[in-house]
């Protein structure tokens, strides 16, 4: 996934958001509150969030997978 700064994951009632690069955990650590839930290293975020980050992610320059 060579060049790529996210990964995201679709498992139905929630959303894996996994940082690939430096870049994007900085972002996160930035832009994301102190008492998110993280499994295996990825945000965990409900489907209905997921647009506005996704949108608050590439803005910023991000280049995502999914």
């Amino acid at each position: 996934m060579s060049g790529y700064d996210v990964r995201i994951e679709n498992h139905g009632s929630i959303v894996l958001v996994q940082p690939l690069t430096d870049t994007a955990r900085e972002w996160l650590t930035a832009n994301i509150g102190e008492d998110s839930m993280y499994f295996g290293g990825a945000l965990v975020v409900e489907p209905r969030y997921l647009g506005a980050l996704v949108d608050g992610m590439v803005s910023d320059g991000l280049n995502l997978f999914n």
